[in-house]
């Protein structure tokens, strides 16, 4: 049975008041919507919206993610790995003054583009965009650079673990399977009529882009996510797009 997940709204300095056409705009600046409300969720599912970048940041084993891009403003981009290898000397030098801007790749961000971001990978998110993002259940970040902000810094794990390269991020533009890894498979669905999610002994999520899509008596709205524990199958039926993400 399908469980619809309750959002949770995060103000953020970095976030917007402009949700729209997913949530009503808001008073307040709000940078992130975890959904929620289910015991044991296999993965962490976020909306995130952003005016400005967010920090120069890394992950530890255990929080492989990806970000599929929903809105961008023109020449809005994201930052994953570096141009080319560095020391970690030179990762911590340039975190405190700043370079670590100018090493960093930075792709242009566009809806409908998908970026993967394994653990290890120094990123960042710039500003002008909105993305939904899944990954491990995790929330462990370590900040190498902050923009001036006056937040912790988190040098010495961040420059441990983080990976000294270049990274490929971007996926390739297409319907299905848009990331596979050994964390998660998440695919992209254009309904358009009929669909059959095929059960998966994990449990799937579904996560309504734009449109509507209805399972059952339930009926899926933009900006929602639903999730089911049982291994069945989805019968869907509208017109939406959707992402759908399990653990293999």
């Amino acid at each position: 049975m399908l469980t619809r997940l309750t959002p949770r709204f995060l103000p953020k300095v970095w976030g917007s008041t402009h949700l729209e056409p997913w949530y009503r705009d808001a008073r307040e600046k709000i940078g992130e919507v975890w959904f929620e409300d289910v015991s044991n969720l296999p993965l962490l599912i976020k909306f995130l919206f952003t005016t400005e970048p967010l920090s120069v940041q890394v992950h530890p084993e255990g929080k492989t993610e990806m970000w599929h891009i929903l809105a961008a403003d023109p020449g809005a981009k994201i930052a994953a790995g570096f141009r080319e290898p560095i020391t970690e000397q030179r990762l911590r030098a340039s975190a405190l003054s700043g370079e670590i801007e100018q090493l960093l790749e930075w792709f242009e961000a566009r809806p409908g583009d998908t970026f993967f971001i394994p653990a290890g990978t120094v990123h960042a998110i710039g500003a002008g965009l909105a993305l939904c993002e899944i990954q491990q259940h995790s929330d462990i970040t370590y900040r190498l650079f902050d923009y001036g902000r006056p937040r912790e810094l988190h040098l010495d794990q961040g420059v441990r673990v983080s990976r000294l390269g270049p990274h490929a991020a971007r996926q390739s533009a297409r319907e299905g399977v848009l990331v596979s890894c050994p964390y998660f498979i998440t695919e992209r669905i254009r309904l358009d009529g009929g669909h059959r999610c095929e059960a998966v002994k994990s449990g799937q999520t579904v996560i309504l882009l734009e449109g509507e899509a209805e399972v059952g008596p339930a009926v899926l709205r933009a900006g929602e996510a639903w999730h089911t524990s049982l291994p069945e199958s989805l019968d869907l039926r509208g017109r939406a797009t959707l992402l759908r993400t399990y653990t293999p």
